[in-house]
């Protein structure tokens, strides 16, 4: 696969990389774990070399699982992970509290690693801005574990401008996590601007709306409770039916392209920027080699612009959170 640089930084990566979150938390139950560790060591041999972690999957467990299966490719692969989460006082399965006090950062970076079964984590992004911390002081307790050796690079996912600008002057930020698709384009107005002039990578979450730009999703469908869909406006029966206008748009371009919707939204968003890197989600092998097909897909300038044209005038139904989660961004 083709290789890209995360912003100005010396962090290459495969053009596409690989979200594991499904794998153990959030779309149903977690996977079985020999069948997700095949799947990983797959997207290796298919060229991937970025793969997408946090220690609030699970929690814990999917770093487990990614720190097991990538064991055989040490130096080959590039591993982010995540910080800024805890446990809800006397609950420890219910992490539902932000906390990147420094001296949590410090203390949780060293469960991370044995997870991972790494000496140095690839990239260490804050999970979410967390309000009552500066985030000088994150970003300070980062760049002391770099230092240390215990991290090379830093980023933050879902920041505000200022915010990322703040934490730049204190520990370079290599890479910006944040969602962006056809049908979330806000960091569009402000951030990737910003992350432009700073040098910053971009890492696009859920560039896939979620599974629904696949277009393998229909108001039909119903949601298993563990299914985190099943709580978000944007996939209530009506606003899915009224959505599917952007999947008809893939669905056109993807005919004259002979791919599939889901490739046209990725191949989109490689369009846009030598400097950002998509990390869809997958659980299935067929959809992962779908996925990673998205690379060899050329849009010209046009095309990406036609695309863009015309998804402006489709009007997106639904909130993409609930408003106390969507509340956590863009601070």
């Amino acid at each position: 696969m083709k290789k890209r640089k995360l912003g100005k930084s010396n962090l290459e990566v495969s053009a596409l990389g690989l979200g594991c979150m499904g794998m153990s938390w959030s779309y149903g139950p977690a996977k079985d774990k020999e069948q997700m560790i095949s799947l990983l060591r797959a997207a290796v041999e298919r060229g991937v070399t970025f793969f997408d972690t946090a220690e609030v999957y699970g929690p814990l467990t999917n770093e487990e699982l990614v720190g097991e299966a990538l064991v055989p490719f040490h130096g080959q692969v590039v591993i982010a992970t995540k910080f800024g989460w805890a446990p809800a006082p006397g609950d420890r399965e219910r992490w539902s509290t932000l906390n990147s006090r420094p001296e949590h950062i410090k203390e949780v970076v060293e469960g991370s690693l044995k997870r991972l079964r790494v000496e140095t984590i690839d990239l260490y992004y804050q999970h979410r801005v967390d309000p009552n911390v500066p985030i000088e002081d994150a970003a300070g307790a980062v760049k002391d574990l770099i230092q240390q050796g215990k991290v090379k690079h830093f980023g933050l996912s879902e920041a505000g401008a200022q915010t990322i600008r703040r934490a730049h002057a204190v520990q370079p930020v290599t890479a910006l996590q944040s969602e962006h698709s056809l049908w979330f384009r806000r960091p569009e107005e402000e951030i990737l601007p910003t992350l432009e002039e700073l040098g910053i990578g971009f890492v696009p979450y859920s560039p896939l709306g979620k599974g629904f730009l696949t277009g393998k999703i229909s108001s039909d469908i119903k949601f298993e409770s563990a299914d985190f869909r099943s709580t978000l406006p944007r996939f209530r029966p009506e606003n899915m039916d009224a959505n599917q206008a952007m999947v008809a748009l893939l669905s056109r371009i993807a005919i004259a392209k002979n791919a599939t919707p889901g490739q046209i939204a990725l191949a989109w968003l490689l369009a846009k920027k030598p400097w950002i890197i998509p990390i869809p989600g997958t659980t299935k092998l067929q959809r992962l080699e779908e996925n990673i097909g998205a690379a060899e897909i050329e849009l010209t300038g046009d095309e990406a612009a036609e695309i863009e044209r015309a998804a402006s005038n489709i009007t997106v139904r639904g909130e993409r959170h609930p408003e106390h989660i969507e509340q956590m961004s863009y601070r």
